[in-house]
């Protein structure tokens, strides 16, 4: 899982001409959901981005403050597209879980979120709608997050195998993609 997290002293999110989500200082968050995330990145995930320290103390001193402390807002927006790698100039999304199963992923991780902090401060955008992200960015102040990578662990799988099976999944995902409008 990946974020990308920015101070901001306001936010939105429109979808058309409708405001579905808004925030006053705090931080929004772009997550991006990849294909091997669990409920663990979830939880890891949640407590870190609670507890980042972005913010300056009451007497100015600068990185000491959460926006948990301060009782300031979050919105969130779901963005597959951080999962991104390139391939020559051509995006490719394979490492992004796939829409059906990333959206209950991302109201889960939205519904932790609201439990470990204050449900009202929490506002997000429409998941897979064509989004419109508005931010006053304070700072700037901009950090990438991510969750630990799984540990990996030694395949016994030939590797003629392994390599089909990499290139089938790949042109699955592909043609789902390509016939699901993103």
């Amino acid at each position: 899982m990946k974020a990308i997290v920015q101070r901001v002293l306001k936010a939105s999110v429109t979808v058309g001409e409708e405001v579905v989500g808004s925030v006053g200082q705090g931080i929004c968050i772009l997550l991006g959901i990849s294909r091997d995330d669990n409920h663990k990145d979830t939880e890891f995930m949640v407590r870190k981005l609670l507890n980042l320290r972005l913010f300056e103390d009451e007497n100015g001193k600068r990185w000491t403050k959460s926006v948990k402390e301060l009782n300031l807002e979050v919105l969130c927006v779901s963005q597959f597209t951080l999962q991104c790698v390139l391939k020559g100039n051509k995006p490719d999304f394979h490492g992004a879980m796939m829409a059906d199963k990333s959206e209950a992923f991302f109201e889960d991780f939205m519904d932790k979120l609201a439990k470990s902090y204050n449900p009202d401060k929490i506002k997000g955008g429409k998941f897979g709608a064509h989004m419109q992200v508005h931010m006053q960015n304070d700072g700037p102040v901009t950090i990438e997050v991510n969750s630990p990578p799984p540990r990996q662990k030694k395949k016994t799988q030939p590797r003629g195998e392994k390599e089909v099976e990499q290139k089938e999944e790949e042109e699955r995902i592909s043609e789902r993609l390509n016939s699901t409008e993103i």
